[in-house]
């Protein structure tokens, strides 16, 4: 979709698409023709730096621009946490509960944050600046228990003392320096990022080395004499992989197999031999008895639904032979004629029992098997 296509919103869309339609062809620009549907998320973020949430307005303008319907985005837009269905404060404040940062004291956090704010969780303040949540995981177990604010490292190692003083800051119009990471913005200018635009603001992108708590491992190794030699973990991490000289790949030398490798071998070969064998045969029988497939003698139709068709549609009705055969083809013998006279019409498939048919018969079969062990003795005199 280009820049100069026109697209007709819906009312209900509109007062999107006035605002945000240039950003939004940009980010489909991105993707290949024929795939612009996967630009979904990225517009999700970008009706959330409008609206701050994702409201049915920006629903059907993701809808419409992307040509599907608006269950399918409500479908994307519910599964991720990150989309927001309902008002959001300026500031998402984020505390991470899960296992390392809870028995650090995560919790202890957020419940403080909750006491001084009086909100729960995915709940805003009355004058709409922090809304608090606890996060399951924020990627940052060497620093628990972490805070962070709009999804940017904001108070690292918190105490609940540390957490209060940083919304109380933000609630008076501050934005306190992070411990590390990117300045602190709104939570609609970081949906602008996540939309995938570049931060404008001068200087808002943080940068340096990574801090002590993330390189221990490394420090424990060197001074245990683990560490690779030479490795310096101030060094910046480099973006490509080191050329090789010649640019030729290590060539694997190989291998003398073992004798139970050998052995492995022959075994493997013989059973695919054995295995090809069986399955020649299964084929040769399959195509004698032409299982399923269709007949070559001009009856195009196929052995199982001609079958089918000459079954009786009900135990009352004849076969089409005329033949008041139960339930199957017609006999071809007198003795297969003889049989069938004497077998019971077919039901509808209960139990024997289930029904006065099922009960006549059980009962009948039952007189028949049932031993004279009851005869009074009298009679048995008399025989």
């Amino acid at each position: 979709m280009s820049a100069d296509t026109t697209v007709e919103f819906s009312p209900a869309a509109a007062p999107l698409a006035e605002k945000l339609l240039e950003p939004a062809l940009e980010i489909l620009a991105r993707y290949p023709a024929g795939r612009e549907r996967s630009a979904l998320l990225p517009l999700l973020h970008l009706v959330q730096t409008e609206e701050g949430h994702v409201s049915p307005t920006g629903v059907a303008f993701c809808a419409e621009i992307l040509g599907i319907n608006k269950a399918q985005v409500g479908a994307v837009a519910t599964f991720y946490t990150m989309y927001k269905r309902r008002p959001t404060g300026e500031y998402l404040v984020s505390v991470c509960t899960n296992t390392l940062c809870n028995v650090l004291g995560g919790q202890q956090v957020y419940d403080e944050l909750a006491e001084h704010l009086g909100v729960g969780h995915d709940q805003t303040t009355a004058d709409g600046k922090i809304t608090l949540e606890h996060a399951e995981c924020l990627a940052a177990c060497d620093y628990a228990p972490v805070v962070t604010v709009n999804y940017d490292f904001t108070v690292d190692q918190a105490t609940p003392e540390s957490a209060v003083e940083l919304v109380e800051s933000l609630r008076n119009g501050e934005r306190p320096a992070p411990a590390r990471g990117a300045r602190i913005c709104s939570l609609k200018e970081m949906q602008y990022q996540l939309a995938g635009f570049a931060d404008p603001r001068e200087g808002a992108v943080g940068d340096g080395v990574a801090g002590a708590p993330t390189l221990r491992g490394v420090r424990l190794a060197q001074e245990h004499g683990v560490a690779v030699a030479g490795f310096d973990p101030d060094t910046p991490i480099t973006t490509t992989k080191p050329a090789r000289e010649g640019n030729a790949l290590p060539q694997p030398q190989p291998e003398q197999p073992s004798r139970i490798a050998s052995f492995a071998k022959k075994a493997t070969t013989a059973v695919k031999a054995a295995a090809g064998a069986v399955a020649e045969k299964a084929g040769a029988v399959g195509e004698h008895l032409h299982a399923g497939r269709t007949t070559d003698t001009g009856d195009v139709k196929d052995p199982q639904v001609r079958t089918a068709e000459m079954r009786n549609p009900t135990a009352e009705t004849p076969s089409p032979s005329g033949a008041a055969t139960a339930g199957g083809p017609p006999p071809s013998t007198p003795a297969e004629a003889a049989g069938a006279a004497g077998s019971e019409p077919a039901g509808d498939g209960k139990p024997a029992g289930d029904g006065t048919r099922g009960e006549r018969i059980v009962s009948q079969r039952t007189a028949d098997q049932k031993p004279a062990t009851n005869v009074p003795r009298g009679t048995e005199e008399e025989k």
